[in-house]
């Protein structure tokens, strides 16, 4: 934390910039790390119409814990530590994520900017599912979902 986005990312992010301007957005949502932040510093400067960003600490990825700051790539693996956000709180902070998106933004196109894994969790709770169910995410992604 708070992470830094790659070349690559800045660069997924500058595509992904063309199908963000065709979809209608009233809100932009993201997590408060600098990442997510980033991430939306560049789709602005592409797509000078989004609306200004709302950051707030449910999009935040899980919660690591000790293991906070280590690098795990698609080879290493670590064991995951008795102090890192459990998946109940994982999941339940997802179901608080969409019960303000619901309430607060009833009928509105909301861009939630976040982490793939917690990405997954709101929708392995809006669609009552376990993660395992939900596919990975690529990086710079849109899924739609409707609440």
């Amino acid at each position: 934390m708070p992470g830094t986005l790659s070349e690559t990312g800045k660069r997924q992010t500058a595509e992904l910039s063309h199908k963000v301007e065709s979809l209608d957005i009233d809100v932009v949502l993201s997590s408060d790390l600098k990442r997510c932040t980033d991430t939306y510093a560049i789709l602005k400067s592409h797509v000078p119409s989004l609306p200004e960003i709302i950051t707030t600490t449910l999009l935040r990825e899980r919660g690591w814990g000790s293991a906070t700051g280590m690098i795990v790539d698609s080879v290493t693996r670590i064991k995951i530590p008795s102090d890192a956000e459990s998946i109940p709180a994982i999941r339940s902070r997802a179901q608080v994520f969409l019960d303000f998106v619901g309430s607060t933004y009833p009928d509105k196109n909301v861009l939630a900017i976040s982490h793939g894994l917690f990405c997954r969790f709101i929708q392995s709770v809006l669609y009552n599912k376990d993660i395992s169910e939900i596919s990975r995410m690529s990086n710079a992604e849109i899924r739609e979902i409707i609440i």
